[in-house]
């Protein structure tokens, strides 16, 4: 349960609930919903911007940079990223405090949540990097962003799939086992993704031939979905809990 209390005078003071389900969903949904509006948008008004390629051969789909770097492109995803990350940030300290407190006496699995509290917050501020500092303008910033989010991520997937065979070593809770099951199969699936990404980005600029850039970018857009997929599995983690901000007392503002 994520709750931002006040001093004792206050605790009985009525509080705002939004079920964790409710949290989980609108905070993937921000993002997704984005990157669908900015491809959709790229492909009907700026299809040849959105689809160029230096070496000039035969393009179909933009990749997501592209896709977010035109005008009005970029201020719908910087709209939809600067709603989504704040939320990401409470998530990543809700798991890591659910990890401290299964990890009490674990040494190795302490320092690890750790870990990976630490990739999930630069995974986060990767994603930031990159949106607020198009390619189109600082191409080094956006690239550095890319990779910070890329490495992070995978990291980050890595770390908590480890976390969690370890929690389903002790629990019988079908949600538990249900979140694990796909937190492996989403990991394996964006690694898979981001090394087939590899190939084709190489593959383009060594050769440019027709297409291949395309498949660069559908593998794009699959890595970032299975990534969104990977946090949604919150939804099993903290299913039951309830988002609770308390609201202000009479005569007090925050």
């Amino acid at each position: 349960m994520l709750q931002v209390p006040y001093g004792s005078l206050d605790r009985d003071k009525p509080l705002i609930r939004l079920p964790f389900t409710f949290f989980a969903v609108v905070t993937v949904c921000l993002p997704l919903l984005g990157l669908i509006t900015c491809i959709t948008v790229s492909l009907l008004y700026h299809y040849n911007e959105a689809t160029y390629t230096h070496c000039q051969v035969h393009n179909y789909l933009p990749s997501i940079s592209a896709a977010i770097s035109l005008t009005p492109e970029r201020y719908i995803w910087r709209f939809c990223i600067g709603l989504h990350s704040a939320p990401r940030f409470l998530v990543a300290a809700a798991y890591f405090s659910f990890y401290r407190g299964r990890f009490g006496r674990q040494l190795i699995d302490q320092l690890l949540s750790i870990f990976t509290l630490l990739c999930a917050l630069s995974e986060n501020a990767g994603l930031l990097l990159l949106t607020y500092v198009c390619s189109t303008e600082t191409y080094s910033l956006h690239k550095n962003g890319f990779i910070v989010f890329i490495g992070s991520s995978l990291l980050h997937m890595m770390c908590t799939c480890r976390l969690w065979k370890v929690i389903t070593k002790y629990t019988v809770s079908a949600e538990e086992m249900t979140s694990y099951r796909y937190k492996v199969r989403l990991f394996l699936f964006n690694i898979g993704l981001c090394l087939l990404a590899g190939y084709f980005f190489r593959r383009h600029n060594k050769h440019c031939e027709p297409g291949i850039y395309t498949l660069f970018a559908l593998c794009e857009y699959l890595v970032v979905l299975s990534n969104m997929a990977f946090h949604m599995t919150a939804f099993w983690d903290f299913g039951s809990k309830d988002v609770m901000v308390a609201t202000p007392p009479e005569g007090k503002h925050i």
